[in-house]
């Protein structure tokens, strides 16, 4: 069975610091959750639809980690 992801209270704050940043109208944790939901959603969703795509944008994503931890 796979692991279902969970809301975790560190995530929602990371999600709310962001917000206040980009749209500060709208840093709730109401609106934190909101978001978090809708990408965990979409994510679903592009690994029945497009999981090439989803897989080349998960090696990307290691790929830029691993920059940002050489310097």
């Amino acid at each position: 069975m796979a692991h279902r992801y969970e809301l975790s209270e560190k995530d929602i704050d990371s999600v709310i610091r962001y917000l206040e940043l980009t749209d500060p109208e709208n840093a709730t944790p109401e609106k934190a959750i909101e978001l978090l939901e809708n990408l965990q959603a979409g994510t679903h969703m592009l690994a029945h639809d497009n999981p090439v795509l989803l897989e080349r944008l998960y090696q990307e994503l290691q790929q830029s980690q691993l920059g940002r931890t050489k310097h």
